[in-house]
């Protein structure tokens, strides 16, 4: 049994605890038996929420000058390059497929913007890249 003084407005109380189950309390105060029922204690979840704000941007592709002679071929995001499908001197026509990158579990084809020739290779299969490293430049 736990005991317990208090001072309330200047009066001095002693409190016995009796026993306690569930939310049920037996209490002595002063002498006086009381039972006390708790209310139910609501519990509320300790992981947070998440909320992510809309982009208040479009997202737009990068467009490519038709007048540019020599075309850089970005990663647009993190990934791992699976395949290339082009090799220094190749030719390619506007659409067609140069590389295959993975990027969250995601496979994506990075394709030719314009039509010219592929004058280097900065890329190798089963390499990391990173966000805007070069990978590959057309002619």
């Amino acid at each position: 049994m736990k005991s317990f003084k208090f001072k309330i407005h200047n009066n001095n109380y002693r409190v016995h605890l009796i026993s306690h189950q569930d939310n049920v309390i037996d209490l002595e105060v002063n002498g006086t038996k009381y039972e006390v029922h708790l209310e139910q204690e609501v519990k509320k979840s300790k992981t947070p929420t998440l909320v992510r704000s809309a982009s208040k941007r479009p997202v737009e592709p990068l467009k490519v000058s038709p007048k540019a002679k020599k075309m850089k071929v970005l990663a647009p995001i993190p990934g791992v390059v699976l395949e290339v499908d082009v090799k220094v001197g190749d030719t390619v026509k506007k659409g067609d497929r140069l590389l295959l990158l993975e990027a969250m579990k995601m496979e994506n084809n990075i394709v030719a913007e314009k039509e010219g020739t592929v004058n280097a290779i900065h890329v190798s299969k089963d390499q990391k890249v990173l966000e805007n490293e070069l990978m590959i430049e057309l002619e």
